[in-house]
């Protein structure tokens, strides 16, 4: 009877403990899976670090060449390229530009370049001459353009034939810093200028020897990535060797193999789309076709005419593809992971009822930051799962927010103060050496900014990652809002002071005041500014428009102008922006005179309020 009843007891048991796990830890198996994920990456990156000589990015794609020589590495515009042809055509193009004048190997070379193969290619070329990539914006002109340039104290400059004007623009410039400029074209009668695509071609695609990439070390930065910040020209991001390195492991941590076939159609010069993208495939040996740019129209098709089974996202990519008029074969596609950031909860449920059974990978990062998030579970709207494990590799915290005093709430000892669970607060994430912060070139200034002291206990540094989150009760971390100077718009980040500073340079502008405001059915804020004439003069919409085209690329563009007799600012002048964000650019609430930016008129028309609630009501796309 006894041996009847214990088996009884191991038979319930049995039955009752995975339905009280699935009850009360309903997510413990996924965290178990995600623990496991963890301890393979770090064991592998470990290993790596052990090597010697030393293992870099570029071995792995050199590992890749070797393993799969054939296999097909980079589509782009129907043209195949496979591992063995980049490795030779980037042999090609570091020969050539060890016998330019001004150049040697371990130089810093900046890449001013759309997405291309090319781009590819000389990244690989650079790395195999142990030259830092400085990774430029290829929208940014003028004044923006030659600061990117400068402060990673480049030697050359390695531009697309089609930025031809740009670089000209700033020619003088980089003639008295002594600069390589170098054309992709195989002609250039420009002074000052040589073409650089004919010796490309000319050059031999023999192997470098790996005694010119001896100086590298993990602590060696590998590639400068920028960022916007506050003080309105955008920082260059330190990314070293040491963090390219665990780059390699976004993908493949996410199941990504050889057999996958990736959609990249962010820039390159992005994070997204140069670490995620193109590093992501060294690493899993997958196949890349390569777009110029993000369209809409074409995505799907894209899609099923190269079998993509993995694509990259942004929020704003999510809601332009559910936008689009629905068709038949919606759903007729091969894809079935997305991974990226910034996709809103109610888009995400669109694009899974609309586009299929997609697994949709959000995670959190920041180029220069030293803490991210995965969200493995697939809650709908969170960037992520917090878990011990994870806190204890790195450690981080949400602390309170003075959002009018733009600040940390600190106590009577100074120190910060956490943020319970389920309240929001500012995502700090402790510097150590397994999570560091490097980092900006040039910009020390910039660099102590995002250092926080005294956090939880006297003589502690954090990283100050500028956003504003919330965990809830399940653990789940969720996006709530940037602080400081800053605005996301287009997937870029736009920096206030620097269109401020764009403005006021044009001969009818006193003041302006920048900031971001939130449009119905759009991702992150749209840039707005209040702004003040100057004496004896006149708005004149055509010419404000002429200058904003002239100077900013379209994503930092002002979409809405409200004109003031005068600034608001504070008792420290700094300009008082949370009514005017409060008040956004609604006529029935601004006495003021508001103009929206029409590119068909190509001048700051009036803003009326049929068309404001045309903008409210979706009719009218920003």
């Amino acid at each position: 009877m006894m041996e009847l009843f214990i088996i009884s007891v191991v038979i319930a048991s049995l039955l009752i403990i995975p339905f009280g796990i699935k009850t009360f830890r309903p997510y413990l198996w996924m965290d178990i899976v995600y623990f496991g994920v963890l301890l393979r990456i770090l064991a592998k990156f470990v290993s790596r670090r052990r090597r010697r000589p030393l293992f870099f990015v570029l071995d792995r794609f050199l590992e890749q060449c070797a393993a799969r020589p054939d296999k097909t590495f980079v589509v782009f515009d129907g043209e195949s390229h496979s591992f063995a042809r980049a490795d030779a055509r980037s042999n090609k193009v570091a020969n050539a530009l060890r016998t330019r004048p001004g150049f040697e190997a371990g130089d810093t070379v900046a890449l001013f370049m759309g997405n291309e193969p090319a781009f590819l290619f000389t990244w690989l070329a650079l790395a195999k001459l142990g030259s830092p990539s400085a990774l430029l914006n290829h929208n940014i002109r003028g004044k923006s353009l030659l600061h990117c340039f400068s402060c990673c104290r480049a030697r050359v400059l390695i531009a697309a034939a089609e930025l031809k004007d740009a670089v000209e623009d700033v020619l003088p410039s980089l003639i008295q810093q002594g600069v390589t400029v170098l054309l992709m074209t195989k002609h250039c009668d420009a002074p000052g200028i040589e073409s650089f695509s004919d010796k490309v071609d000319e050059a031999s695609d023999a192997r470098l020897p790996r005694s010119l990439r001896s100086h590298v070390t993990f602590k060696s930065p590998a590639v400068y990535i920028y960022t916007s910040g506050t003080t309105g020209l955008p920082k260059a991001a330190v990314v070293n060797q040491n963090r390219l390195l665990t780059a390699l492991a976004i993908l493949s941590s996410n199941g990504v193999t050889p057999s996958d076939v990736i959609y990249l159609n962010l820039p390159l010069y992005h994070t997204a789309g140069f670490l995620i993208g193109f590093i992501g495939s060294i690493e899993t040996g997958s196949t890349i076709i390569l777009k110029r740019k993000f369209s809409a129209s074409q995505f799907w098709d894209d899609c099923r005419k190269y079998s993509v089974t993995v694509i990259q996202y942004i929020g704003e990519v999510m809601r332009y593809l559910c936008s689009t008029p629905g068709r038949e074969n919606d759903k007729d596609h091969k894809v079935r992971l997305a991974i990226g950031n910034g996709i809103r909860a109610d888009i995400w449920r669109e694009f899974l009822s609309r586009f299929g059974n997609v697994q949709v990978q959000e995670f959190y990062a920041s180029t220069e930051g030293n803490v991210g998030f995965v969200n493995y579970a697939g809650r709908i709207g969170a960037i992520g799962r917090v878990n011990f494990l994870h806190r204890k590799f790195f450690p981080y915290t949400l602390i309170k927010y003075d959002t009018e005093r733009d600040e940390p709430v600190r106590d009577a000892n100074g120190l910060c103060v956490e943020s319970p669970k389920g309240e929001t607060g500012l995502l700090v994430s402790r510097i150590t050496d397994i999570a560091p912060f490097v980092g900006y070139a040039e910009n020390e200034e910039q660099t102590e900014r995002k250092r926080l002291r005294d956090v939880l206990k006297k003589g502690d540094l954090y990283f100050n990652s500028g956003d504003l989150m919330r965990i809830d009760e399940d653990n789940f971390i969720y996006f709530q809002d940037r602080v400081g100077d800053t605005f996301r718009w287009k997937g870029e980040n736009v920096a206030t002071t620097e269109v401020s500073d764009i403005l006021t340079i044009s001969d009818c502008l006193e003041e302006a005041n920048v900031y971001g405001v939130q449009v119905p059915g759009h991702e992150g804020r749209v840039g707005m500014a209040a702004i003040t004439v100057m004496e004896g003069a006149e708005f004149d919409g055509r010419k404000i428009y002429n200058h904003v085209v002239s100077h900013l690329p379209s994503y930092a563009r002002p979409r809405f102008i409200r004109t003031q007799n005068a600034v608001e600012v504070t008792g420290t002048f700094k300009q008082m922006k949370m009514k005017l964000v409060e008040e956004s650019f609604d006529p029935g609430r601004i006495a003021d005179s508001l103009y929206i930016l029409d590119d068909n008129e190509k001048s700051y028309m009036p803003l009326t309020a049929q068309i404001y609630c045309s903008i409210v009501s979706g009719n009218i796309k920003l």
